[in-house]
């Protein structure tokens, strides 16, 4: 099916401006008819610029579509009035169309599942095959119940994601505004007058004032090269896969930063590996499916390995002590869900032990970023000072003598 744009009229005759899925221009009127749209103008569009024209679907909205989603099925109103429901009620227009598209699909006969996996820029694969397993076991509402908790979950780990680089970054733009306007403004003013002076110049300020001076001549380059460097390297990951494979390592081993990152996948693999194997999927299936939470090539190619361990016949924990991604204690958590029969209980365990390691390493990192930012600047006012007082300090003391 081909996504078409549309404008159409309800029956007060607003106009209602949106996006569907249909085979042609005929089935998309007829949905509409059944949507209570009568067609006024209609045309295929391109799904690569749908997000970019209606904006992005966030986890708030999935948050919202499975939590009213689990009470209104919960509460014996059918899928399809269900999700009418969520329809009608959601302001985001993109994924107003989602779920119209959804609607359709299962009313063509296909099941839930089989309708959100014709949106996979919206609902992930584990998404899909989570429903897939409320399906088939019967636990439909309990498995969007544990959706709900987990994609708050997520949307909690990605703002402390956030709150890890954009307060770095904060403070540092602002002693970069402050090393530009000492370097461009401040010292360019200060050296005529310390070259007036006569004296020799000493070492430190001449050193001041080349420095100063390739500010002011290759601002731009200094400005430039980080964010070329930047664009340049994330073309070549997405271009080679060694080279991906390589940077998503050094992602991993940078100080301080490298081991919150690492926690932060671990623990998005675990949450999303215990959800799964809660729903009855069977561990290898979870293992593959949970892959593509790691977003790192790195600890995928660990789990693939203790995936193919697990399929040649060693335990869950043993596979898992052989990659070596894992303390000692969580290998402890893992061997006693494994031999209780709980392991869907140990992941979650897992999941929070490096949530609360993720939680107390960024306050850490934060009470030292900003003395030690505060100290980097202070260095350079002194440095400054240094180099600027200094020779005038000289030429009073000859004068006195």
């Amino acid at each position: 099916m081909a996504l078409f744009t549309y404008k159409a009229v309800d029956p007060r005759g607003k106009t209602a401006l949106g996006q569907i899925e249909a085979l042609n221009v005929i089935d998309l009127e007829m949905r509409l008819k059944r949507m209570g749209l009568d067609l006024v103008t209609g045309a295929p569009t391109r799904r690569g610029s749908t997000l970019l024209r209606k904006g992005s679907i966030g986890r708030k909205d999935l948050i919202n579509f499975c939590f009213h989603l689990e009470q209104l099925t919960s509460a014996g109103v059918p899928l399809i009035e269900s999700l009418a429901d969520l329809r009608d009620s959601t302001e985001n227009v993109r994924f107003r169309d989602v779920i119209s598209g959804v609607i359709e699909s299962i009313q063509g006969g296909a099941s839930l599942s089989q309708a959100l996996s014709d949106y996979p820029d919206v609902f992930s694969g584990v998404f899909s095959s989570l429903i897939r397993a409320g399906e088939a076991t019967g636990r439909l509402g309990e498995v969007l119940k544990s959706l709900t908790e987990t994609i708050k979950w997520e949307d909690e780990l990605a703002a402390q994601t956030k709150k890890l680089i954009m307060y770095p970054a904060f403070v540092g733009s602002i002693v970069l505004l402050v090393t530009f306007f000492l370097m461009i403004y401040l010292v360019p003013q200060m050296v005529g007058f310390i070259r007036n002076m006569g004296q020799e110049v000493p070492i430190q300020t001449r050193i001041l004032i080349l420095v100063s001076q390739f500010f002011v001549n290759f601002w731009w380059a200094i400005i430039a090269a980080p964010i070329l460097l930047y664009g340049a390297v994330r073309a070549a990951a997405a271009a080679n896969p060694v080279i991906r494979y390589q940077v998503d390592r050094f992602k991993l081993e940078m100080p301080l930063i490298g081991d919150i990152l690492r926690k932060i996948i671990l623990s998005r693999f675990a949450g999303t590996f215990a959800l799964m194997y809660a729903s009855g999927i069977t561990i290898l299936d979870a293992i593959r499916s949970s892959e593509e939470t790691a977003g790192n090539t790195v600890v995928q190619e660990g789990l693939r390995m203790a995936g193919q361990q697990i399929a040649d016949g060693k335990s869950v924990t043993n596979a898992f002590q052989d990659v070596g991604m894992f303390p000692p204690l969580v290998i402890r958590m893992l061997r006693v869900g494994e031999t209780t029969g709980a392991l869907d209980n140990a992941l979650l365990n897992v999941s929070y032990f490096y949530n609360r390691e993720v939680r107390d390493a960024i306050g850490r990192i934060q009470v030292m970023i900003e003395p030690a930012l505060t100290v980097f600047l202070g260095a350079i006012l002194g440095w400054v000072m240094l180099s600027v007082l200094g020779p005038v300090y000289d030429v009073i003391s000859k004068v006195k003598l």
